[in-house]
């Protein structure tokens, strides 16, 4: 007999080897419906495993996070099966569960058709209609290596070959089998709303030296209500793509001859992109930072002495001048450092707040390249605060403060989480216990809610990210804050203490915006493009009738520029309703048509972006109206 408690609830003395499903009935939490998997002493585990000591369970259901992603990660395994059913030569390579869905990669020689992902889907409905039960097999290391061997599946034998383990555990459903950690649900019967969403190219491991496979995505959700909920998500997420819209709007573009995952900003994005730089500049002055620049390249013992070049050299790029090699920065931090280095400093100078839109590079694989959100070239709105040891957890409430003012503005709502110890990292433990407590203190002083995401945090030190939600309740990465006591320890930054002794100092490092590529993509898609106006890098566009107005309107055109508001003028011998409509499609804010009437009257009649007209109204009062829009708006 073994002693099984419910979480927060009873306990119950059981015969060893009873199944989770069983034991959770026993204890009054029904095993069907809902509830599709548990956790064993914290660790998830399907329903049909067999307990053989004292434990707690919890279920998992499907109303829970963990619940939707195990029957995610299940549709996965129903749609490689149904894959390999429709198309025998496939090769199979991964599937797991992702944020919004699943995917799973193949190799084969054709590439699927929107058709074959309707046959796939129909498969795989066949599938579910069998109730097919899910059962994990643990199995010697060489017995999986030769089974897969067997049938051919190179992939999983490549992933067998890097595990250590003596045994693995597999997963069938009807004739598939997987190389799977599990859980899944209980049979296939569970899986009752997904739909195929896309294909997509994807190299074998993000590497596009190696074979190029095609990814099958989809989604699924427990009821049909909320897939078709979240497929209007999509088709709207689609038309808000920033790629597209970054195109027609005249942005950016990135051109395969530039190369990939490199920007080219055209007059529009570049403009966009100095109006949040020039936000970002008065912001920080006005809390006390300074602003700094560095170099784009340092010489390598620098990277070796900061731990770069051991934690993050896959990333990074390197030159060689005159005989010395030198890395491309990557980060903003060992400038910053060499400049605190560059003379003694008092603690009455500290906390020192360093500031630099720094632009890097980092090698990203092909494969996982992305419009703006994924880039090799990016700037950072990158701060360094050095403070003393008692300074780190109020400068770090400044920072949450700072970011909390900044996501206001853009009407952005966030989540918080702490990312601690990785295993690959340097310092020692009593530093990294130290920043981790600094951090989650500062977050129970603001009350922030926030998630803990064991060893994610950055090898020189734990972390809180900021993961702001758009329009679409899409979550993305965004503000940082690093607490590092390693890296002044490296470098031997001091400080002369009320004592006259030298101390060692701590670093926070920090973004608000993080990389401004990809605050950008997500802007674009958060607003559709449709900026406010004081953000829109075209804020009025003057649309004369005839050529007899011209000259009244470059009038007002002089005038909303010396009013510092950004002004186009279109003289193009085109009808009035084909302008409105490219105005309309550039989504800018403000159409002003002039004609004789508006000429002889000295009057403006303005038509907004969504339709409404002002007609006949002074200019100066467009002035007012206009220079009040374009003020950035205030935190409530």
């Amino acid at each position: 007999m073994i002693k099984i408690c419910l979480n927060g609830g009873p306990c119950r003395e059981m015969p060893a080897g009873l199944t989770v499903a069983d034991a959770l009935e026993n204890l009054g939490a029904s095993a069907q419906g809902l509830v599709v998997a548990a956790k064993v002493n914290g660790v998830n585990v399907d329903l049909s495993h067999r307990l053989a000591q004292d434990c707690t369970l919890s279920p998992i259901g499907l109303d829970d996070p963990a619940g939707l992603e195990i029957m995610r990660h299940s549709t996965a395994h129903v749609m490689a099966e149904a894959v390999q059913a429709l198309f025998p030569q496939v090769k199979i390579a991964i599937g797991p569960a992702i944020e919004s869905g699943f995917y799973y990669d193949f190799d084969i020689k054709e590439a699927f058709t929107p058709e074959d992902l309707s046959r796939i889907e129909a498969k795989m409905a066949e599938l579910v209609a069998q109730d097919l039960p899910f059962r994990r097999q643990e199995v010697p290391l060489a017995e999986a290596l030769k089974l897969f061997e067997e049938r051919g599946e190179v992939y999983k034998v490549e992933l067998l070959k890097e595990i250590a383990a003596e045994k693995v555990s597999l997963y069938r459903q009807g004739r598939f089998v997987d190389l799977c950690r599990g859980p899944h649900v209980p049979s296939t019967g569970y899986l009752k709303a997904f739909k195929l969403t896309g294909v997509s190219g994807a190299y074998w491991r993000g590497d596009e030296r190696r074979p190029m496979l095609q990814r099958i995505y989809g989604t699924a959700f427990y009821t049909a209500e909320e897939l078709n909920r979240h497929l209007e998500l999509l088709e709207e997420a689609k038309r808000r793509d920033h790629r597209r819209l970054g195109r027609e709007l005249g942005l950016f573009s990135i051109e395969e001859e530039a190369g990939a995952g490199l920007v080219i900003y055209h007059p529009k994005g570049a403009m966009l992109r100095k109006i949040i730089e020039d936000f970002e500049r008065r912001e920080h002055l006005k809390r006390g930072y300074q602003m700094v620049m560095g170099p784009q390249m340092l010489r390598k013992d620098l990277w070796e002495r900061s731990g770069h070049l051991e934690n993050y050299q896959e990333h990074m790029y390197f030159t060689e001048v005159e005989g010395q090699t030198y890395g491309i920065k990557p980060m903003n931090c060992v400038a910053h450092m060499l400049i605190y280095k560059s003379r003694v400093r008092s603690y009455r100078e500290l906390p020192l707040r360093l500031f630099e839109l720094g632009t890097v590079l980092r090698h990203e694989r092909s494969g996982v390249l992305h419009g703006l959100t994924r880039v090799r070239q990016f700037t950072q709105d990158d701060a360094h605060i050095i403070c003393t040891p008692e300074q780190v957890e109020r400068e770090i409430i400044a920072v949450l403060e700072f970011v909390a003012d900044v996501m206001a503005i853009f009407d952005f709502d966030y989540e918080v989480e702490l990312s601690t110890r990785p295993e690959k990292s340097i310092g020692s433990d009593a530093d990294w216990e130290l920043a981790t407590n600094a951090l989650a203190g500062a977050l129970r002083v603001k009350n922030l809610p926030y998630h803990v995401c064991e060893g994610e945090g950055a090898f020189y030190g734990p972390k809180i990210d900021i993961k702001l939600k758009d329009a679409l309740a899409r979550r993305w990465q965004c503000a940082t804050i690093q607490c590092d006591f390693t890296l002044p320890e490296r470098f031997d930054l001091t400080y002369v203490g009320v004592d006259g002794e030298r101390h060692r100092p701590v670093m926070l490092h920090r973004v608000i915006l993080g990389s401004l590529e990809r605050f950008l993509g997500v802007l674009i898609e958060h607003f559709a493009g449709a900026f406010p106006v004081w953000l829109a890098p075209v804020q009025v566009i003057l649309l004369p009738i005839t050529d007899r107005v011209h000259a009244y309107t470059r009038e007002v055109a002089d005038r909303l520029i010396a009013a510092n508001l950004r002004v186009e003028t279109d003289l193009r011998p085109e009808t009035l309703r084909y302008k409105i409509r490219e105005a309309q499609l550039q989504k800018i804010p403000y159409m002003v048509i002039i004609g004789d009437r508006e000429a002889a009257a000295r009057t403006l009649s303005p038509r907004r972006r969504d339709g409404t007209e002002l007609r006949d109204i002074p200019l100066d009062e467009f002035l007012a109206r206009l220079g009040q829009e374009s003020q950035i708006p205030v935190p409530k």
